[in-house]
């Protein structure tokens, strides 16, 4: 029995080159643990909407739903910062597109007889 390694295409923050961002500039990415993706924004609606969209983008590009373990709402009242602070605690798994590359491995792989 042989193992494999598959080589994953990762940034600096650990997430794969080509994972979609969020497309506000208020939002991102955050670090570990549970790879938190935050929306701000002084409107709720219009944080919810962008994190939707975030979430169709990267379901699309991951080939199946996002693994979203929690989702987290604060606010910030600090002056001149986005009041709402709406976070996705992603797997990071899911973010480092490790779904993805496994399905066009698998599909790579040629069975020879």
């Amino acid at each position: 029995m042989s193992e494999e390694t598959i080589q994953l295409d990762l940034n600096d923050s650990g997430v794969a080159v080509d994972l979609p961002m969020p497309a506000n500039q208020r939002d991102q990415v955050q670090e570990v643990p549970y790879r938190p993706v935050e929306f701000r924004d002084d409107d709720l609606p219009s944080a919810l909407e962008r994190a939707s969209s975030w979430l169709r983008q990267t379901q699309d590009w991951l080939g199946e739903p996002v693994d979203v373990i929690a989702i987290h709402l604060d606010y910030d009242d600090t002056k001149g910062s986005p009041y709402y602070n709406l976070k996705l605690l992603c797997n990071e798994e899911d973010l480092a597109g490790v779904p993805r590359v496994v399905r066009e491995h698998e599909g790579s792989t040629v069975t020879r007889q």
